[in-house]
C-alpha cells in the first residue's frame, strides 16, 4: 500500500479555512507589532532611572528590540502577499510564548504584567490552530511559567507566593484553549455547512437556470417600466425571432414588443382580464402571454409565460384529423372500391365514339373530382400513418443544391413549360438538424404549389430558394419565393388551415402537413409579409445544439 503525505493544512481538518486562516494571522502579527514597539517605547520613557528591579535589563532590553525586529520582519514579507503556511504560524506562536516567557525571566518575573500577554498569545494559537497544538502552546505556556516562579523562589529567595500565580496562570492557559477550541471548531464547522449549503444553493441555481433555458415555454421577468430583465432561449425565439447578441450578454433595458406592451398595459389596468393572443411579427407563430407578479407584496418584478398558441391548436387538429384518419382507414376499401369503380367507369365511357362535348364536359369533371377525393383520403391517412422525425445533422448549401438538382429531374415534361428554379446562398450559413425526408417533402410542397401559381399568373414556372443564417448567426432559414398573384390579406391567416384552399382542384391538406411536419422537426413555417410580388414561405430550422 502507498501512503501519501499529509500537508500541514490538511493534518487538522477543524482547522479555519487556508484564505482566513492567513488572514487572522496577519490581524495577529499587526497586533505583535504594536506591542512590541509599545515595549520599545517604553524603554525610552526613562531610561536612567529605569526599574532597578528588573534581573536583567540589558537582556531585556536586547529582548524587546529582537522582538519589535521579527514582527517587523514577518510584517514586511507578508506585505506583498507572503502566504504563510501552517507551519509558519505555529512557530510564530510558539516563539511569541518563549520570547514573552524570557522577557519575564529577565524583567520581574511572573508578576509582571507581561504575563497577561501569554494569554493572547496562548489564545491566538488555539484560535488559529484549533487542535491538540493548541493544547500544547497552553502547556508549554504554563510550564514556562512554572519554570521561572520555581527558579526565583530557589534561586533568588523569592516568595512562593509566585509559583501560586504561575499555577493560576496555567489555569488560565488551558482554560483559554478549552474554550477557544470549542468556539473556534463551532465557527469552522458553521462556516463549512454554509459553504456547503451555498455551493448546493449555486449548482441548484444553475441546473434551474438551464431548465428555464431549455423550456419550450417562454419565461420573461419584467421591472415595473415593463423592460426585459430576464428572458429564457423560448421567449428570445417566440419574441424576437432569435436570440441576438444583447440578449446572450444582457437582457437588461429591452423593450416589449408593441402587441405584448400593450397587453400588459391592459393587464395593468385590470389584472382579472384575459390578454388576447397575438403575433409579436409577421412570421411569428400565434402567441399566449399570461401576467403574474413575482413578488405579490412589493410587485416591483411581473413574471410573464409565453405560450405558442399555435402548438396547441395544431394539436388539437392533429387529434380531430388522426380520429379522422383512423376513421377513414377502417372505410378506406369502402370509399375507394365505389371511387375506382366511378373512375374505371368514366375511363370507358370516354373511350366511347358517340360522347358529344357535353358528355365529355362531364366525364372531365367526375374524373377530377375521383382524384381529388382519392387525393384527400391519402393525405388524411398520412396523418394518422406519419412516424416521429430522425434528426440528422446537414451542410444546408450541399443537401439544398443536391435537392435542386434533383427536383429538377423531376419536372423535365414534355406538358409543361420549363422549369426555372434560382437558388441563393448566403455565406456562413450554419448547419441544421432534420430528417432528410420530411423536410424535402416540405419542400416539394412548398415547390409545387409555387410553380404552378407562377405559371398561372405569369405563363412562367419560376421560383427562388433563399438559404441564409437568422439574425443570431446560430440558426438557418430557407424561403421560397413564387411571382404568382400572392394570397389575399383576408386570407393570409387561414392558409396552414386543414381544408382550406384557394384551388379548386387541391384537397387544403398540403401546408397544414408541411407545417406539421416542419414542427415535428422542431422547424418553424411561416407566411412572409412583405412589399415583394408573389408569395414567400419561410422554414426557420431550430438550433441545432439546442433541439429538445
Amino acid at each position: 500500500m502507498v501512503k501519501t503525505a499529509t500537508s500541514p493544512e490538511q493534518s487538522w481538518p477543524d482547522s479555519p479555512p487556508v484564505t482566513q486562516r492567513v488572514k487572522l494571522f496577519r490581524i495577529y502579527n499587526h497586533y505583535r507589532v504594536v506591542i512590541s514597539l509599545v515595549l520599545v517605547a517604553l524603554l525610552f520613557v526613562d531610561p536612567v532611572n529605569f526599574d532597578t528591579r528588573f534581573r536583567m535589563q540589558d537582556y531585556y532590553q536586547a529582548g524587546v528590540v529582537s522582538y519589535f525586529a521579527l514582527n517587523c520582519f514577518i510584517a514586511l514579507i507578508m506585505l506583498p502577499g507572503f502566504q504563510p503556511s501552517q507551519r509558519h504560524i505555529t512557530l510564530s506562536v510558539l516563539l511569541d510564548i518563549l520570547i514573552i516567557h524570557g522577557l519575564l525571566l529577565t524583567s520581574t518575573g511572573i508578576t509582571s504584567g507581561l504575563a497577561n500577554l501569554v494569554i493572547v498569545s496562548v489564545a491566538a494559537g488555539n484560535i488559529l490552530t484549533p487542535s491538540r497544538m493548541g493544547t500544547f502552546y497552553a502547556a508549554l505556556a504554563a510550564i514556562c511559567s512554572l519554570g521561572i516562579s520555581s527558579w526565583a523562589a530557589l534561586a533568588l529567595d523569592h516568595s512562593a507566593d509566585d509559583i501560586v500565580r504561575a499555577g493560576s496562570l496555567g489555569i488560565l492557559y488551558f482554560a483559554a484553549a478549552f474554550i477557544l477550541q470549542n468556539i473556534s471548531r463551532r465557527m469552522v464547522r458553521s462556516e463549512a455547512l454554509a459553504t456547503s449549503r451555498a455551493r448546493s444553493i449555486a449548482e441548484l441555481e444553475q441546473i434551474n437556470r438551464q431548465i428555464i433555458q431549455r423550456m419550450r415555454t417562454g419565461i420573461l421577468v419584467l421591472d415595473r417600466f415593463g423592460q426585459i430583465r430576464l428572458a429564457n432561449a423560448a421567449a428570445e425565439e417566440l419574441l424576437f425571432g432569435a436570440q441576438t447578441e444583447k440578449s446572450n450578454n444582457d437582457n437588461r433595458g429591452r423593450h416589449l414588443p408593441q402587441p405584448l406592451g400593450l397587453g400588459l398595459e391592459a393587464w395593468l389596468k385590470d389584472p382579472s382580464r384575459k390578454t388576447e393572443p397575438f403575433q409579436a411579427s409577421p412570421t411569428s407563430p400565434l402567441l399566449q402571454v399570461n401576467f403574474t407578479r413575482l413578488d405579490q407584496e412589493r410587485g416591483d418584478h411581473i413574471l410573464v409565460f409565453i405560450e405558442d398558441m399555435s402548438k396547441v391548436t395544431q394539436q388539437a387538429q392533429q387529434m380531430k384529423l388522426a380520429s379522422l384518419g383512423r376513421l377513414t382507414a377502417g372505410i378506406a376499401h369502402e370509399i375507394r372500391n365505389p371511387l375506382g369503380a366511378i373512375s374505371h367507369a368514366a375511363q370507358l365511357m370516354e373511350e366511347s365514339p358517340h360522347l358529344d362535348k357535353g358528355d365529355q364536359q362531364m366525364l372531365d369533371i367526375i374524373q377530377r373530382h375521383s382524384r381529388r377525393v382519392n387525393g384527400i383520403i391519402e393525405n388524411v391517412l398520412d396523418l394518422s400513418r406519419r412516424r416521429a422525425a430522425n434528426s440528422e445533422l446537414f451542410d444546408v448549401t450541399v443537401w439544398l443544391r443536391e435537392f435542386r438538382d434533383e427536383y429538377l429531374q423531376t419536372q423535365d415534361n414534355e406538358r409543361q413549360p420549363s422549369t426555372e428554379i434560382k437558388l441563393m446562398l448566403d455565406s456562413a450559413i450554419p448547419p441544421a438538424r432534420f430528417d432528410k425526408s420530411q423536410i424535402e417533402q416540405v419542400l416539394v410542397n412548398l415547390c409545387d404549389n409555387g410553380l404552378r401559381y407562377s405559371e398561372q399568373h405569369t405563363g412562367k414556372r419560376y421560383i427562388e430558394l433563399h438559404a441564409g443564417p437568422t439574425a443570431d448567426g446560430e440558426r438557418t432559414y430557407l424561403d421560397v419565393r413564387d411571382i404568382g398573384a400572392g394570397i389575399a390579406p383576408d386570407q393570409r391567416a387561414s392558409v396552414f388551415e386543414p381544408f382550406f384552399t384557394t384551388d379548386k382542384s387541391g384537397t387544403g391538406l398540403g401546408l397544414y402537413l408541411a407545417r406539421e411536419l416542419c414542427e415535428a422537426n422542431q422547424a418553424h413555417l411561416s407566411l412572409v409579409e412583405d412589399d415583394k410580388s408573389g408569395c414567400c414561405f419561410r422554414i426557420t430550422f431550430a438550433h441545432p445544439g439546442r433541439m429538445i
